[in-house]
């Protein structure tokens, strides 16, 4: 028989190896946001909830030294029914564990850090060719939890990690007004009569938000091919990687994430993406964010469906030249993908300022 629980905790203690390895990703101030959510997942408390100011410090400071242990582990295998298996190997872990209802994702994220998850299968479907696999009530994650993967042709979705994110954002909000599109994006949800009504219904909209994005990355990996993970694997762990992720992200927003919420006409889910629309995303595609004001201000869609058509075009002919500079370029290659990024910015190099990498 399976045993959850084992598997439970394992797969929480390769997310600590994992946390232990790559905490230091993280500016500070991002780190201790995190932190506190990551502490409010863990005790199981409302978002309402004030969180004890000195218990979290502690918490804090006992995680980090958990982590100082754990840094140098190996991953452990999943005690899966069938016997031991690798962490990595999603597919076979949920051969056993979908049709009990459970899910489990095991990958990489942003700089190259591993992610686990386990949880409740809540629905599994077919789209465009790929399986979407929708989880909702989380056993064991890591610090930073992706609201959706790809993987392989498979798309995860976390609506508990959704519904987190989302409340990170508002959160952020709160503390600093002046982000008008998301003021408009909540105005949709009426989060003054009832906050967690509005929350869910929110929730089950960025879900689908989410399922769009992924399969716009999939039909750019289709186009983009294999060697676009090598590039990225190349320019590991620097901001020249981050602004080549968001040339892929434009490009998956603009083939298929953007004009299905215009086709929809879905448009607190259109203010939620522009409330979000924030750094090199911004920096080198400040014409989507002018589209949308036009629209907000004049009540015509019409340049913002132009500016995304155009923008499909552009970020594939991008992301076509960057792979070039990486086939070609060698060693120089780096320098070469960052002249054709600043070019596309019309702006001073967006990688000239080093990625912070600062252990807490």
């Amino acid at each position: 028989m399976l045993n959850l629980g084992l598997l439970a905790n394992t797969v929480q203690k390769n997310c600590h190896i994992s946390d232990a390895r790559h905490a230091g990703d993280f500016t500070l101030c991002v780190f201790l946001m995190k932190m506190r959510e990551y502490y409010r997942w863990e005790h199981q408390l409302s978002f309402s909830y004030n969180l004890p100011q000195q218990d979290v410090s502690a918490w804090l400071d006992e995680r980090e030294a958990m982590w100082q242990g754990l840094e140098a582990s190996a991953f452990e295998p999943l005690p899966l029914e069938r016997g031991a298996s690798d962490p990595f190997d999603t597919e076979t872990a949920n051969r056993e564990l979908i049709p009990r209802g459970y899910v489990y994702s095991g990958g990489y994220g942003r700089f190259h850090k591993p992610h686990f998850f386990l949880g409740t299968l809540l629905h599994k479907e077919e789209r465009a060719g790929h399986t979407v696999v929708v989880s909702s009530c989380e056993y064991a994650r890591d610090l930073e939890a992706p609201p959706a993967m790809l993987q392989g042709d498979t798309i995860f979705v976390r609506q508990e990690s959704v519904r987190r994110f989302l409340w990170e954002k508002i959160e952020e909000w709160r503390w600093n007004r002046r982000n008008e599109a998301m003021s408009r994006a909540l105005a949709c949800y009426d989060f003054e009569a009832d906050a967690e009504g509005a929350l869910d219904r929110m929730t089950q909209n960025e879900t689908e938000t989410m399922i769009l994005h992924e399969l716009g990355e999939a039909l750019a990996g289709e186009r983009l091919g294999a060697d676009w993970g090598a590039m990225r694997a190349a320019l590991a762990r620097s901001r020249t990687e981050i602004a080549v992720r968001a040339v892929r992200d434009l490009l998956a927003d603009c083939a298929s994430t953007l004009p299905t919420l215009i086709e929809r006409r879905n448009t607190p889910a259109l203010h939620f993406y522009f409330a979000c629309f924030t750094g090199m995303r911004r920096e080198l595609f400040p014409q989507a964010l002018e589209s949308y004001r036009r629209w907000v201000a004049r009540d015509d869609i019409e340049p913002l469906r132009a500016a995304i058509a155009e923008g499909e075009a552009h970020w594939l002919e991008l992301a076509q030249r960057l792979l070039a500079a990486h086939r070609t370029g060698g060693a120089d290659a780096e320098a070469a993908i960052e002249r054709l990024l600043a070019a596309s910015a019309g702006a001073t190099p967006v990688c000239a300022v080093p990625a912070m990498n600062q252990k807490h």
